[in-house]
């Protein structure tokens, strides 16, 4: 768009100047300005980047009870849609009585409300009525408030309510076709393919997750998924909506999130990249992952991938993809066999029991990354990354984290050990996380994005087979995986425990291949798609080839 001089902005050149003045400048102002000078012998150009900081936006959200008690309300909300071009620094949380017996002006809770959840310490009337809001604050100031929530009547019945759901459906009788359009793909994976819709009627966005396979297996597992999914409401965490389950098809409708993968959006022009920004990232991540572990859920894929940004503006980011999740069992050991390398905890790699600490081993991984640009254990090869994994031995390269508190490295020791992990609410109580809970990010020192560049750019290499499978040997499990494990071959010396590992890996993993499903012959019209597939399982040190 070419500048003129309008109502708010001017333009005044002679032979040796040139000045735009923008006045009342406003968020729609911010971005990239380019000036082009030209003459006889040719032409010059220089761009700049104008970032616009303002209040935030109020919380997209009224508060909402998530738990509701005699005694205690403890509410979640979402956060703005924009944080006014700085990160949010926290929250003020008010109430005020609004039933007939009184009618009350309206008074604050807290001030120092850092998450997007709040239990409120407050003797409530049995009999009485109230409202919630909440406003957003980030360094420039606080904002409107958010839109009031429902009226809240505390029953002293009964102590404990269940938490509050969004309805959701399940519809046996359609295809997912008779109500929705189907628009791009926006992502594939293990399990399915993942498109965004738009519903016939109402117009609003949504996001399909298509299930891959008609077995029984695949039906069950997509099944699982929904019925877990049906558990979350969160704030942080992806909202589920819906389901279509016929024969033909399954087919998950969930929130449409417009924005990109967190570390993309970091790499963003004039986006703010700190070490205080970093703990407002890990904040949100640990808020969602607490909520689930509240409910014995494990997610067990937490990566990059699967962090990503509410809108192309803001700060705010959300928990995405639990096909793996699963919830554990009082009094039953879960084992599973899969994961991806660089983010899978020991445990999994070593097929002991899991529980809710491997999520906060991956967790520590994100952060190591989120701060260095840095994977902490990926190897030349997966052989190697999960050998490194399973020696547990956490390094931090001096150049990496020369502008990075020792704070930070205590936290990540604190996640990434064997034993005795951080839990979610040890690990947001944590002397780092609140350390920066007052600290103005303007004020700090920018981290260098070159690094996650390079990192970004080596996970698009490697996505495609970032998912994986591990099986021991035994009585009951003689299956091999179904990806190829490139042998250890690299220079670097690793623990006792990392090589021994590695030696069981390459052990297992010696076989011919085979096949476990094949080629089917098929008849399909003139002018279709056709697709062949197989698994193989099985590798060797051998060059291996596969000719059809």
């Amino acid at each position: 768009k070419v500048m003129l001089s309008e109502d708010r902005s001017s333009i005044t050149s002679d032979e040796k100047s040139s000045s735009l003045l923008i006045s009342d400048v406003r968020p729609e102002d911010a971005g990239n300005y380019t000036i082009v000078v030209r003459n006889r012998s040719g032409s010059a150009q220089h761009s700049i980047r104008l970032n616009v900081v303002d209040r935030p936006h109020p919380p997209a959200s009224c508060p909402f009870v998530s738990q509701l008690s005699s005694s205690s309300v403890e509410l979640s909300w979402s956060g703005p849609g924009y944080d006014g071009g700085s990160a949010i620094t926290g929250y003020v949380v008010e109430y005020r009585r609004v039933d007939a017996k009184e009618q009350g002006d309206w008074n604050e809770l807290t001030s120092q409300c850092k998450n997007t959840s709040y239990r409120v310490p407050l003797e409530l009337d049995p009999q009485g009525e109230y409202r919630f809001r909440v406003r957003a604050v980030n360094p420039v100031g606080i904002s409107d408030p958010s839109k009031e929530s429902d009226s809240i009547t505390v029953d002293n019945e009964d102590d404990v309510q269940e938490e509050a759901y969004v309805d959701v459906f399940t519809n046996t009788a359609n295809s997912v076709k008779d109500h929705y359009d189907i628009l791009e793909r926006l992502g594939v994976g293990k399990f399915g393919q993942v498109f965004r819709l738009k519903h016939k009627k109402s117009g609003q966005v949504s996001a399909g997750k298509f299930f891959r396979g008609r077995g029984m297996k695949e039906r069950a597992a997509a099944r699982k998924e929904i019925e877990l999914m049906k558990e979350l409401h969160h704030p942080k965490l992806v909202q589920f909506l819906g389901a279509y389950d016929s024969r033909l098809e399954v087919v998950m409708i969930l929130e449409y999130i417009g924005g990109r993968e967190l570390f993309e959006r970091i790499m963003d022009d004039g986006f703010e990249y700190t070490e205080p920004t970093s703990v407002c990232y890990m904040r949100q991540i640990l808020e969602g992952i607490q909520y689930i572990h509240k409910k014995n859920i494990v997610h067990l894929d937490l990566k990059p991938e699967n962090i990503v940004c509410v809108n192309r503006k803001g700060t705010l980011v959300k928990i995405i993809d639990f096909g793996l999740a699963c919830k554990l069992e009082p009094g039953k050991a879960l084992m599973v066999m899969h994961g991806t390398p660089e983010f899978v905890a020991p445990e999994v790699i070593s097929y002991e029991p899991v529980g809710l600490a491997a999520d906060m081993w991956s967790i520590g991984v994100i952060c190591y990354i989120l701060l260095s640009g840095e994977s902490p254990f990926q190897g030349s090869s997966d052989a190697e990354t999960l050998a490194l994994v399973t020696e547990a031995q956490c390094e931090f390269d001096p150049e990496s984290f020369r502008d990075i508190t020792e704070g930070a490295k205590v936290f990540i020791r604190s996640l990434l050990q064997r034993d005795k992990r951080l839990t979610c609410e040890r690990a947001l109580a944590h002397p780092w996380m609140v350390s920066f809970a007052s600290v103005d990010p303007r004020t700090t020192k920018s981290l260098n994005k070159e690094k996650m560049r390079r990192f970004l750019a080596k996970r698009k290499w490697t996505v495609l087979w970032s998912q994986f499978e591990i099986c021991i040997p035994s009585v009951a499990k003689s299956s091999l995986p179904t990806f190829t494990l490139q042998l250890f071959c690299a220079d670097k010396r690793l623990g006792p425990k990392a090589e021994q590992a590695l030696q069981t890996l390459e052990q297992s993993l010696r076989t011919e291949p085979r096949f476990q499903q094949t080629l089917k012959d098929l008849s399909q019209p003139r002018g279709s798609t056709v697709r062949f597939f197989c698994t193989i399982y099985g590798t060797s040190k051998c060059p291996t080839s596969t000719t059809i």
